[in-house]
């Protein structure tokens, strides 16, 4: 009887470190093999615009080492939900790739009582592909000079002064309800439907100012319709070098607003796999083409390691939610 007994644990040992030496090779060789089939990047933004244009010279970069075509595929609207909805019942090989906005994982938790997914467990964030700081932009014939200005009249007259957004939760909507917080005062939120209304309106003088990245609010600024009071970045952008932080302008210092894109993979795939995922990407984002469509964009590169990143995303969703439980902002 015990004789029997070890040899059946003998047995059940052997098979067990046979079929563990076999699934080494077979994770190594599917990460060497990847990918076998055609590739898609699901986008929640329509086409046309920063993010999308860069996701469409990565995929371009990528078929070519590949060998397999990778395609962009636009599903907007809908707060990026028809996006991640069809990624997730996408393929789970790594083959569907989904470009998820800094919102979907730091500011929707909070801002809506019921999620379509699980902003901790549905997505396995691998790398950020840029990052972009924020202006305050006023009319160029704006009373205000310097950020202590603003902050000045705004506290001389609560409740007066309008700055603009696109929607809730933006960060352009969450970064002035950042900063109202920092400075005690109150101003009200204007939404528009569209950014060219949002820096138009800037411009003409119906409200007062606006966050703006050098995407959005760019052109107007280039056409001499707005001024760049200041950036709200940790330091002055290499891009506009005579723009003054907000701390060198009056404002509060470490005031920063940053939006961010990253590419997410489904949660359990081999790393293997995901670490090659990863590494082509950084290649593909490593060339001056890129370089030159990131000035364009007025993005900057995000270089962080992937344990540096999801460190980076849990804190900044901390910080964001303080911001909208303070301010009680809310969707739904």
């Amino acid at each position: 009887m015990r004789q029997s007994s070890i040899a059946r644990r003998t047995l059940l040992g052997a098979c067990a470190a046979a079929a563990f030496s076999v699934a080494l090779p077979a994770t190594a060789q599917n990460a060497a093999q990847f990918p076998n089939k055609p590739v898609r990047i699901i986008n929640p933004f329509p086409v046309g615009g920063g993010p999308d244009g860069l996701s469409r010279l990565v995929a371009e970069k990528l078929s070519r080492m590949w060998g397999q075509p990778v395609t962009v595929e636009n599903r907007p609207g809908g707060n990026g939900f028809i996006a991640i909805d069809a990624w997730k019942r996408g393929a789970k090989d790594g083959t569907d790739l989904l470009l998820l906005d800094n919102v979907h994982l730091t500011a929707y938790p909070y801002l809506f009582k019921k999620l379509p997914y699980d902003a901790a467990k549905d997505f396995d964030t691998l790398l950020p592909l840029f990052r972009t700081h924020f202006f305050f932009t006023v009319p160029v014939n704006s009373p205000y000079k310097t950020v202590g200005d603003l902050i000045a009249d705004a506290k001389a007259n609560p409740g007066k002064l309008n700055y603009g957004s696109w929607s809730i939760g933006n960060p352009v909507h969450l970064g002035s309800e950042l900063f109202k917080s920092m400075t005690g005062t109150q101003m009200e939120h204007v939404i528009f439907k569209e950014t060219s209304q949002l820096y138009t309106s800037v411009s003409t003088g119906d409200i007062q100012f606006a966050l703006g990245s050098a995407a959005t609010a760019g052109p107007l600024y280039r056409a001499g319709k707005l001024r760049l009071l200041a950036y709200a970045g940790p330091k002055r952008s290499t891009d506009y070098p005579d723009v003054p932080t907000v701390a060198e302008s009056g404002g509060p210092k470490d005031f920063a607003v940053m939006g961010w894109n990253a590419i997410a993979v489904p949660p359990g795939l081999p790393a293997g796999v995901a670490d090659k995922i990863r590494a082509d990407i950084l290649q593909a984002l490593s060339g001056q083409d890129v370089a030159d469509r990131f000035k364009t964009f007025g993005y900057e590169p995000f270089p962080v390691t992937r344990a540096q990143f999801n460190e980076f995303v849990k804190e900044d969703s901390r910080n964001i939610g303080q911001v909208i439980r303070k301010a009680n902002i809310s969707i739904d």
